[in-house]
C-alpha cells in the first residue's frame, strides 16, 4: 500500500486549509513522490479513491505537471530546460553534453540508476538562463564546463 498512515495523516491534518478534495491532490502527490520516487498508476489509483476523484482527474493532474515523475527516476534526476530563453542561450548544447557524459539519451536513466535526463518546457528562471534543475536544486547561467564539473562532482 502507497498510502501509508503517515501520510494519510499528513493529508488529514491539512485537509481543513483546503477547500476541496481535488484541490489536496497537489500536496498528496508530493508526498507520494517523496516516499516513493515517483508516481504509480497505483499510486494514481489511491490517491483517486482516498480523494473520492475519478482516476482521470488524478491521471490528469500527474500528467499534466512535470514535477511528477511516471517512472522511476535515478538518484540524480536532471532537468535541463529547453524552452526559448535557454535554448536560445545553448541548453540544446547542454543536453548533448550531457547524453554524452553519461552515455544516455533524454528521458533514459544509467545503467547504474544513478542519474535520469529529461527535457522540460520551462523552470521558470529565463533571466538566468540557461537552467536546469536536479532533484530540487536550481543549476543556472550554465556552460559545458559547469555541466561536466556538475556530473564530476555527483559521481
Amino acid at each position: 500500500m502507497i498510502l501509508c498512515e503517515t501520510i494519510k495523516s499528513k493529508m488529514e491534518a491539512i485537509r481543513s486549509e483546503f477547500p476541496t478534495e481535488q484541490a489536496l491532490l497537489l500536496p498528496l502527490l508530493h508526498e507520494i513522490q517523496a516516499k516513493e520516487g515517483w508516481v504509480s498508476e497505483g499510486a494514481m489509483r489511491e490517491a483517486s479513491e482516498f480523494l473520492h476523484l475519478p482516476l482521470a482527474k488524478v491521471k490528469e493532474v500527474v500528467t499534466f505537471y512535470t514535477m511528477y515523475n511516471r517512472k522511476p527516476v535515478g538518484k540524480y534526476h536532471i532537468q535541463v530546460c529547453t524552452n526559448i530563453a535557454c535554448f536560445l542561450r545553448g541548453s540544446d548544447q547542454l543536453v548533448a553534453c550531457f547524453e554524452k557524459k553519461l552515455g544516455i539519451s533524454c528521458g533514459e536513466t544509467t545503467a547504474d540508476r544513478k542519474f535520469t535526463l529529461s527535457e522540460v518546457e520551462c523552470l521558470a528562471a529565463c533571466g538566468t538562463a540557461p537552467v536546469m534543475q536536479v532533484n530540487n536544486d536550481y543549476h543556472e547561467n550554465l556552460d559545458e564546463s559547469s555541466c561536466q564539473a556538475l556530473i564530476d562532482r555527483l559521481s
